[in-house]
């Protein structure tokens, strides 16, 4: 079964991240539900962590995060949520980095106000950033950083140029 494990203490420069890390095959989760035509999530449901794509709704909130999942609560965007996943990244075939969890928070960082329409420093959105294991890395060549945004607030629709 595949799992990403959450840290929950990372802090690069002034800003604190909760890193969720992947691994695995497959997990007993389904897919997201997805429009055919748009690619948008239609129906509320834990999808399995590795169907989770940028522009995708999650609501966090509906459950605790455990360190290590294989799935997500993914919702579709016009519903309330409290996540998004707005930018994602696949790494070079290589080693697996010892400092992915610090490759993975800066590159959230980076991508945050061009996403937002805000800097990080004046947000009220926090940033998770969800990497692979080394055990996914090496067995299934899971190679993506994802990053999440999360609100504070309910919210429905996209974060995208929201600069809150």
């Amino acid at each position: 079964m595949s799992v990403r494990k959450l840290n929950l203490t990372y802090v690069l420069g002034g800003l604190a991240v909760a890193t969720l890390a992947l691994s695995g095959c497959s997990t007993s989760a389904p897919e997201a539900q997805r429009d055919e035509s748009s690619g948008e999530i239609t129906a509320s449901a834990d999808a399995d962590v590795f169907s989770v794509a940028v522009g995708d709704c999650l609501d966090l909130s509906a459950g605790a995060l455990e360190e290590e999942v294989s799935s997500l609560p993914t919702v579709p965007c016009s519903d309330e949520h409290d996540s998004e996943i707005y930018a994602e990244k696949v790494l070079p075939e290589g080693d697996f980095p010892a400092d992915i969890e610090e490759q993975a928070a800066q590159f959230c960082y980076d991508e945050f106000a061009g996403f937002v329409g805000l800097s990080y420093e004046e947000s009220s959105l926090e940033v998770q950033p969800m990497t692979p294991l080394q055990e996914g890395w090496e067995q299934v060549d899971d190679r993506t950083i994802q990053c999440i945004l999360m609100s504070p607030e309910r919210i429905t629709g996209t974060l995208e140029g929201s600069g809150v």
